[in-house]
């Protein structure tokens, strides 16, 4: 099934932090918060501790469109993960080391068979990412 008008985007649930998470990737990863909507009156199965909730948040990171909120219960990304592929070592080693500070690294970044430079982490915020330059690239 071919359909142009189809796209691609990522929703992320977060527990508690959408926020905080959306504007780090907007402060160091280049993406631009498009909108972001906190709940008016706080539904009474939200944690006392979340001042304010995100209902609904969307950014945008290198052409794709992340999608967002805060869910109680929300746990850690498995099994998937946030691909960012860079134009050079330099830059993947950069976000790396900004990533993986806090977080949970699973492979460290490293040359593999297949690109000069790559990593799989999960961020202080739970979101899993592979971080890689490939071979083709520089």
């Amino acid at each position: 099934m071919e359909n142009k008008s189809l796209s691609l985007e990522i929703y992320i649930n977060y527990p508690g932090h959408c926020q905080k998470a959306f504007e780090f990737y907007e402060q160091h990863l280049g993406g631009k918060i498009n909108d972001m909507l906190s709940h008016q009156q706080v539904p009474a199965n939200f944690p006392k501790e979340w001042k304010n909730p995100i209902l609904h948040a969307t950014m945008e990171i290198g052409g794709t469109i992340l999608r967002g909120a805060d869910v109680p219960y929300a746990e850690p990304m498995r099994s998937a993960y946030l691909t960012l592929k860079f134009a050079s070592s330099a830059q993947a080693e950069e976000v790396y080391a900004l990533l993986s500070k806090d977080g949970e690294v699973f492979m460290k970044m490293e040359k593999t068979f297949f690109a000069n430079r790559f990593a799989m982490l999960r961020d202080k915020f739970g979101t899993s990412w592979m971080l890689l330059n490939d071979v083709k690239t520089e």
